[in-house]
Formats: structure tokens, C-alpha cells, sequence
């Protein structure tokens, strides 16, 4: 009887695949929640020998002490997240009339605008935000919480304006010239159609936006510094110096991440990532 090996490779490549997709996905995470409760952990040790949960009290404001090198990020996590909030504010506000209008209308110019939303992301951000420097240096915005905002607004503007042009471009016409035929008015069959139905691709755009903003170091490095200090300029100050203090801050930049990209698996249709080709 001879045995068919090919299922049994099959399943073992996959097998493999599987672990191996596990482990560049959740073993960097893994190995950050071991700094971030080690107390003592040094080579060849494979596990940290002293566990404690110092790093996170005193993150937390739960704890002071100075012994251990670690602050309290209480201040700069409020500090991101009330900036991420005004950022998406303001970036949705500016992403959802133009992609609409990129959407539904045939602007002159619309693939080269498209490109301009894209260019802070598109290049290197270091030039781009050193002549913003310069700029904002000038207009008094250098080292402004304002300044801060705007500048994220312009990075987040690429997820706002392309995954909102998406959204509209996958609703059919037909359903707003439907309700303007029964007698409704443009801005009625907006509000009452077509806002509806963009909905779960506008707070997919938000999501990103408020990632984005959450997350952005490049340009508060530049404009932000010295007075405005947020949780990525926090973190990146620290990981020279304090693996442990490092960890903690990382993990709690990725929670919210986290959640929001189950929320986005959930809300965010193919129809409107396959809309922003």
C-alpha cells in the first residue's frame, strides 16, 4: 500500500507557517512585556530573574522613586492623547468634504491632489519638517502644542482624504440621485444617504488618523521640542538608557492600537480599500 505523503507535507508546511507567524507577530510583544516586569535580567539567562512591577507603578504615577530611572508618562499620555483627538477633529473635518468632492466630482487636477495628501508620507519626513521648522519658527508655532497639531494634521490627512475618497467612491450614485428624485435636497441626501452609509469607512479614517497622530514622532521631534513632550518622545528618549522603562512605554502606545485595528477588521469593508487604487 503505498502512502500518500503530500496531505501530511501540506499540513505540516502550514503547521510551520503558523508558528512562524505567531512568533514575528507575538514574540516581540512577548519579549517587551518581560522587560517591562524585569527587575533583573541579564545573559545568558533566558527568562528575567527578578520579576516586579516597579517600571509600571512608577510610569503610572502610582509610585516615586528615582532609584529605578523611570518617571511618571502620565502627563505625556494625556498630553498625546488630547493632541490625537484635536487632530482628528480638525483632520476629519478638512478629509471628509474633499474626499467627497474628489469622490463625486471630476476636479481638475484630482490624481495630482490626491498626490500632494500623500507627499509627507511619500518622502523622507526629515527635510520636510526642518523647512516646517523654519517656517513655524517664524509664525511662532516652534515648540506650540498648536504647532504640534498641525503638523500631525498634515501627516494624518493621507488616511482622512484617501480612505474617505474610498468610502465615497463605493456608494453608489444611484442611492443620493434616488432621494434627490423623491424631492430631496442635496445636503438632505447627504446627511440622510450618503453619510450613513460612509460611516463605517469615515471612523476607519479616524482610526488611522488618531494612530497616526498618536504614534508621530518625526514631526513632534522637530517642531514640538523643547516644550512639548508627548509618549513616542518619551519613549524614544528612554530606550537608550532604560530597557525596562522603554518597554512599558511601548506596550502602552500599542493597547490602543491594538483595539482600534480589531475595530477597524470589523467596520472596514474591501470595497473601500480596493476604492483607494
Amino acid at each position: 500500500m503505498k502512502l500518500n505523503y503530500r496531505p501530511i507535507l501540506i499540513k505540516t508546511f502550514e503547521l510551520v507557517l503558523l508558528v512562524l507567524s505567531f512568533l514575528i507577530i507575538f514574540g516581540p510583544m512577548s519579549s517587551l512585556f518581560l522587560w517591562s516586569i524585569a527587575q533583573k535580567w541579564y545573559w545568558p539567562h533566558p527568562l528575567p530573574q527578578e520579576i516586579s512591577f516597579a517600571y509600571w507603578k512608577q510610569a503610572l504615577g502610582i509610585e516615586k522613586s528615582l532609584a529605578i530611572g523611570a518617571v511618571s508618562i502620565v502627563p505625556a499620555f494625556f498630553l498625546s492623547l488630547g493632541i490625537a483627538i484635536v487632530t482628528v477633529i480638525i483632520a476629519m473635518a478638512l478629509a471628509i468634504p474633499a474626499g467627497y468632492a474628489l469622490a463625486k466630482y471630476k476636479i481638475p487636477f484630482g490624481t495630482f491632489v490626491m498626490f500632494l495628501f500623500l507627499m509627507p508620507n511619500a518622502f523622507p519626513q526629515q527635510p520636510i519638517f526642518v523647512n516646517v521648522l523654519q517656517m513655524f519658527t517664524r509664525l511662532g508655532l516652534a515648540g506650540t502644542v498648536p504647532g504640534v497639531i498641525i503638523v500631525h494634521i498634515l501627516v494624518g490627512l493621507v488616511f482622512g482624504v484617501w480612505i474617505t475618497s474610498a468610502t465615497f467612491r463605493s456608494i453608489p450614485p444611484s442611492m443620493e440621485e434616488a432621494a434627490r428624485s423623491v424631492g430631496a435636497s442635496a445636503p438632505v441626501a447627504f446627511f440622510r444617504i450618503t453619510l450613513p452609509l460612509a460611516a463605517p469607512g469615515l471612523l476607519a479614517s479616524s482610526v488611522f488618523v488618531f494612530i497616526t497622530s498618536l504614534d508621530e514622532f518625526t514631526g513632534t521631534f522637530f517642531v514640538g521640542l523643547p516644550f512639548v513632550h508627548t509618549l513616542p518622545l518619551t519613549l524614544y528618549s528612554s530606550s537608550g538608557y532604560n530597557m525596562q522603562f522603554a518597554s512599558v512605554i511601548a506596550l502602552i502606545l500599542l493597547i490602543p492600537s491594538i483595539l482600534f485595528m480589531f475595530l477597524i477588521q470589523r467596520v472596514l469593508k474591501a470595497e473601500y480599500v480596493g476604492g483607494m487604487g
